[in-house]
Parts: C-alpha cells; sequence; structure tokens
C-alpha cells in the first residue's frame, strides 16, 4: 500500500477579498503523479506553495510524512549570487566523483547540451550573480533533479528550456521513483508525465484520473451533465477533446476513459479547420507572394546564423519553426519583419528578401509592448479598431474579443497597469489580432499564459484565415496551430520535417551522440611516467565502455527499488531483491575503481 506523503485537510486561503483555495482537502501518496492546472490567479501556486509548507494556510492544516525528502523548484530561486554553478549544483564533488555519477551526467547533459557547460562563460566554475532568470532556474532545477526525493513539487519546470529540453525533463521525471506534483501549462509535457490532474477553480480543487487528455475527456463530460459552464467555454473543451481524438493519433498511452463515450461527445464537432476553405481565403486577401527568400544570409552581429537560405512563406501556410538556442529562429523572423517594415529596403547582409504588395504583418515578439497603466484594457484594445473582420463572415466587437480572451466585463475597465504579467500578453495579442494582420509571427506566444487561455488562443487562430509562422517550445501550441514544422539545427540551414517534432528530436539525438564529451580527466600525479598516445585513446574507449555499464547498471537499480517497492509485504521475495541490489553496488565499487584507473591514462 502505498505510503501517503502529504495530507492537505480542509485548508482555505485568502488574499485580501478573494478566497483563492476553500476548505480544501486532498493529499499526495508514493508514486503520485499530479498535474496542476487552471486559469493564472485561481491559486493553482499557492496550493504548491501550501503543500511545501513555504506558506501557511488561513484555515485547516498540512502535515508532511517524518523525514520526508521534498524538493521545490519555485518561481524565484534561492540560489547564492556569489557562488559558482559548480558549488550549487555539485558540491564539494571531486570531478572524479560527479563525471563517474550517471544521474550527474544525465542531468547536466539534459540541461546544459553537455558535461562542459558551454553556454556559460567560464563553465561550471561561472559565478551565479549576473546570470540570466531562466539561466539560474536551469541551475536550480539541476541542482534539484541531482539530489535524492521523495516527493518533487515544480512550479512551471518547462519555462526556459526549448523542446528539446522539454523532451529531456519529461522521459527523466518518467524514469524517477520520487512522487510528483507539477503546476504547468505545458500540455504535451502534462500527458507525458502525470498520471493524476488537479484542476484549481474559484477556490475548490477537481481531481481526475489520467493525463490531459484524460482530464480534457472528463471535464468536458462533467460540465455536459451538469450543464454548469457557459455554453461557450463548453464548447472550446469538446473542441480540444475533437483535437486529442483526431488531430494527435501520437499521444500518450490508450485513453483510460470508454471510446464511444467519447466518439458521441463529438461527434458534432468539426475538425479544428478547414484547410482548403482557408488557403483559398488567404489566397484572396494575399496574392501569389507573400515572403519569397532568396540566398539569404542572417547575422546577429559578427554571427553568421543561417546561410545561402532561399525559402518561400506562401499564402494560408502555417508554419512551426524550432530549433537549439541561438541557432537563430527569433533573428530569421525579425529579417522578415524588418523587410515587411521598410516595403523591402531593408535587407538582410546577403541575399534578397521579396515581400507581397498586400502583406499586413503583425509581429509578437517575446517582449511584452508598454502601454500607458491608467489606460483601462477595453480603451486599450479599442485603439487598435472597434470590430474585427475574422474572416468567413465572423466580425466580433473589441468587447465580444476581449471576452474570448478571459477579459470579462469588468476586468476590461481595469487599468493596464493592474495586470499581471500574463494578462498584458492576453492583451498585446488581442491589439494585434484587431489590427486586421493576414501575415502573423508569433515568438513564444505561450508564455505566461494559462492553459484555458491556450484554448481560446488556439480556437481564434482555427479560423485566422492568413498565413502564420510560431516559433514555441510549446509542442501541444505547435501541433495543434500549424500544419508543417521546419527547423534551424545550429549548421545555417533550414529544414524542413515531415514527421514534426518527433523527427526533430531524433535528429538533434543523433547530433548529441556524434559530439559526446568525454568525462573530466584527473590530472596525473607528479612524476607519473607520460602516457602514449595510444594508450590514451584505449584508455578513453574503456572509459566510455564503463561509463555505458554504469548506467545499465543505474537502470537495473531503478527496476530493482520498483519491484520493491511493488513486493513490499513478501518478504522472501524482498530479500532476494536487496541480496541483487547489493550485488550490483558491488559491480558498481569495482567499476568506479577501475574508472578511477583510466581516467589518469585518458
Amino acid at each position: 500500500m502505498a505510503v501517503n506523503l502529504v495530507n492537505v485537510e480542509a485548508v482555505s486561503k485568502v488574499y485580501g477579498t478573494r478566497a483563492l483555495l476553500d476548505s480544501v482537502s486532498l493529499g499526495v501518496s508514493e508514486g503520485d503523479r499530479i498535474g496542476v492546472v487552471g486559469r493564472n490567479g485561481d491559486g493553482k501556486t499557492t496550493l504548491i506553495r501550501l503543500l511545501a509548507k513555504l506558506e501557511e494556510p488561513d484555515t485547516g492544516r498540512v502535515t508532511q510524512s517524518g523525514g520526508l525528502r521534498l524538493g521545490v523548484l519555485t518561481q524565484h530561486d534561492s540560489l547564492d549570487p556569489e557562488a559558482t554553478i559548480r558549488h550549487e549544483v555539485i558540491g564539494d564533488l571531486a570531478d572524479h566523483e560527479w563525471a563517474g555519477n550517471a544521474k550527474i551526467r544525465d542531468v547536466l547533459t539534459g540541461l546544459f547540451d553537455g558535461l562542459d557547460l558551454s553556454g556559460f562563460p567560464q563553465g561550471l566554475d561561472t559565478v551565479i550573480g549576473p546570470l540570466s532568470g531562466g539561466e539560474r532556474r536551469r541551475i536550480a532545477l539541476a541542482k534539484l533533479l541531482i539530489a535524492d526525493q521523495d516527493l518533487i513539487v515544480l512550479d512551471e519546470p518547462t519555462n526556459h528550456l526549448d523542446v528539446e529540453g522539454i523532451a529531456w525533463l519529461a522521459k527523466h521525471l518518467q524514469a524517477r521513483r520520487s512522487a510528483l506534483v507539477c503546476v504547468t501549462h505545458d500540455r504535451w509535457f502534462l500527458d507525458q508525465v502525470c498520471t493524476r490532474m488537479w484542476d484549481v477553480q474559484r477556490g475548490a480543487v477537481y481531481e481526475y484520473e489520467g493525463g490531459y487528455s484524460d482530464y480534457v475527456f472528463a471535464r468536458a463530460e462533467r460540465e455536459r451533465i451538469a450543464a454548469t459552464e457557459e455554453a461557450k467555454r463548453q464548447n472550446l473543451m469538446r473542441k480540444e477533446l475533437a483535437w486529442l481524438r483526431r488531430g494527435a493519433p501520437a499521444r500518450t498511452s490508450k485513453p483510460r476513459y470508454r471510446i464511444e463515450a467519447a466518439n458521441e461527445l463529438i461527434a458534432d464537432v468539426p475538425p479544428p479547420r478547414d484547410t482548403s476553405e482557408l488557403m483559398k481565403f488567404a489566397g484572396a486577401r494575399l496574392g501569389k507572394t507573400v515572403f519569397d527568400l532568396e540566398n539569404v544570409t542572417v547575422q546577429a552581429g559578427p554571427k553568421v546564423l543561417v546561410q545561402h537560405l532561399t525559402w518561400q512563406l506562401g499564402p494560408g501556410d502555417r508554419i512551426g519553426l524550432v530549433g537549439v538556442n541561438g541557432a537563430g529562429k527569433t533573428s530569421l523572423l525579425r529579417t522578415l519583419a524588418d523587410a515587411a517594415r521598410t516595403e523591402g529596403e531593408r535587407q538582410p547582409v546577403a541575399g534578397r528578401v521579396v515581400v507581397g504588395k498586400t502583406v499586413r504583418l503583425a509581429y509578437l515578439s517575446q517582449d511584452v509592448a508598454e502601454l500607458p497603466p491608467a489606460l483601462r484594457v477595453l480603451e486599450a484594445v479599442q485603439q487598435v479598431r472597434d470590430r474585427v473582420d475574422l474572416g468567413k463572415g465572423r466580425e466580433m466587437t473589441a468587447g465580444q474579443l476581449c471576452e474570448q480572451f478571459g477579459f470579462g466585463k469588468e476586468k476590461q475597465w481595469t487599468p493596464v497597469g493592474d495586470l499581471s504579467g500574463g494578462e498584458r500578453r492576453r492583451l498585446q495579442l488581442l491589439r494585434l489580432l484587431m489590427d486586421e494582420p493576414n501575415v502573423l509571427f508569433l515568438d513564444e506566444p505561450t508564455n505566461d499564459l494559462d492553459i484555458e487561455t491556450l484554448t481560446q488562443l488556439e480556437d481564434v487562430l482555427d479560423g485566422w484565415p492568413g498565413s502564420m509562422v510560431v516559433i514555441s517550445h510549446d509542442r501541444f501550441f505547435l501541433e495543434r496551430t500549424t500544419d508543417r514544422t521546419f527547423a534551424l539545427l545550429g549548421d545555417g540551414a533550414l529544414r524542413m520535417l515531415p514527421r514534426g517534432i518527433d523527427e526533430y528530436l531524433e535528429r538533434r539525438a543523433r547530433m548529441v551522440e556524434a559530439s559526446v564529451p568525454t568525462p573530466p580527466a584527473v590530472p596525473a600525479a607528479a612524476g607519473g611516467k607520460e602516457k602514449s598516445a595510444a594508450d590514451a585513446r584505449a584508455a578513453k574507449k574503456e572509459l566510455q565502455r564503463i561509463e555505458r555499464q554504469l548506467d545499465k547498471i543505474s537502470e537495473k537499480e531503478s527496476k530493482l527499488h520498483d519491484h520493491i517497492a511493488d513486493n513490499a509485504t513478501d518478504f522472501e521475495r524482498v530479500a532476494k531483491l536487496d541480496a541483487e541490489l547489493r550485488e550490483l553496488a558491488g559491480e558498481r565499487n569495482e567499476l568506479e575503481m577501475r574508472w578511477l584507473e583510466l581516467a589518469e591514462d585518458a
């Protein structure tokens, strides 16, 4: 029977006049993988801070099991700004100790693309203070994952990670034995990692079995039966369910709900978008030419990012753009945007960009545009336009589009200065769409948006007739809103990926394998004999073989721990498994000793 790790009993928490949590009771047990969802401001972060005892409830109590090893990733890290990355993440371990540890190697490679941390000025010895918020957050995550935990609590762990980093983190968490509670808006990540969902709504927490896909069905079904939500919200959930059932066949494991019930619920829901109709309408708005690139070179300062690029963005094209950090995704969009704004007069350093005469570009950058803080939300939207044509006879007023983006009638009169980061991001999107563009560039549009707002944005984009390029680390959003995927892999070329993100991750894995770094060498002792080049090569080869063996031993140990947990009441079986564990530990010690001997030769 699973041991209870944390209990929340009749907990309430009030901020000002608003009750974020009202008499909530729930628990976390060994082996739980819980995803926490809900609208921004509804209390997700407050709930997990109470779980971790970083805050105290106003009423009720939170209890943790004795000796609980708890790891918490909050929105703001507690790293020592004077310390180095080495000190915070690895501590006092010598190079041969941490480099011989499979878990540490996996975490450093997964989060920093290699053991040498080449993305930082002095590698592991970089001082933390001057680093960006995103870099500090990855360091805090690495420190947490290297430690042994009974329960891991993560608040938006995928922020500041690219598609590749998110895929690695999902795989890493799947392999851990720790229980998990995770707040995130990344729906692909939720489906990969979680087996239960907590939906925080208006002071209450609703529990669902399964990952995100199962949650969408269960919530839509509950709302259909109870008829408690407005029709718009219910239709959005049913539309997303249709996408999950029809549009993404590679989704996670077999759903837990009855297939018949799901099919009945979405029987009258059309596909997310009529691609041929939208292409036809986009062609009428844009003509034949949108952006034509001929032998283009893109630079950032002296660094060449893209070379000899000949490519075409046509009317109605919906493109997802992925790639390694620093490969030039944002720089490519800026190059196209500069050409559009100057009607083709401003050109890249080499090559030519031809811009269609009818192009009306809207560019959502990663920076939130500042507006006068006293301006009301509705006024900020009406500054652009009072009504917007969404195509195919659909027209909305500024107020209606505000409501669709989560700004209710009262919220529409909130001063811009009082909005949260996520709300400002929503307002920025709204203003772009109100300007009736026919080409959209969206650079990380999902930043700071909750899942409900994301589904609303996707619903608007489903019927939006025009050309679109989206840069995002949110795999679900990319698959949902775009039709084709292109990648910048850091070699100056733009490639189309017929199989989308899966193909991107496979290509990146092959690139990483081709340049796997060897562990740091241990300096030779004074007076030692110099080794020949052949000896050094042989030593390196054996070192790599030993590391593969150590990785296999770690996998076996993890499986044995799982078997012990599953057979906790069968003492004879546990004794046999424990003996196997001790045997593996002996093998590990022998291999690590041999690794130390070889390190000098290498």
